[in-house]
């Protein structure tokens, strides 16, 4: 593997956590693998790992995005991420009113709901009705 692979997945292992990047490892196949590499080295290697913004600038703005474009299916992870990033509720309600007024409402909406039953999760330490995308 490469450098910008090494810098991705300890990029990647920092703002998801080992159990989680443990868990896509393990089910990683033949047919996803050069995703699964391709996706370590361009978002976590090339992207998550510039200096320019924190972590915590990242998930803000990743977690804006994905509610924007309506990608929900990874919405939950990245708020899971932000007890490692440091991105607070009060962050993402903020980025959550952006959404609204920038994506529409009815995105907001959705993303808030999946954010506070994330949120309410983390508080409560049950985390066993999300599932992870890779």
């Amino acid at each position: 593997m490469s450098d910008r692979y090494d810098i991705g997945m300890a990029t990647r292992r920092a703002v998801l956590g080992d159990a989680h990047v443990d868990r896509a490892e393990a089910r990683k196949t033949d047919f996803d693998s050069a995703f699964q590499a391709f996706i370590t080295e361009g978002a976590w290697g090339s992207v998550w790992s510039r200096p320019h913004f924190t972590r915590r600038e990242r998930s803000i703005v990743t977690i804006a995005l994905l509610a924007g474009l309506g990608n929900f299916e990874e919405l939950a992870m990245h708020v899971r991420a932000t007890a490692r990033t440091g991105a607070t509720a009060e962050d993402l309600k903020e980025a959550m009113l952006h959404v609204a007024v920038y994506a529409g409402v009815p995105r907001a909406n959705r993303a808030i709901g999946i954010i506070k039953t994330v949120l309410s999760e983390m508080e409560t330490g049950d985390a066993s009705s999300a599932e992870d995308s890779p």
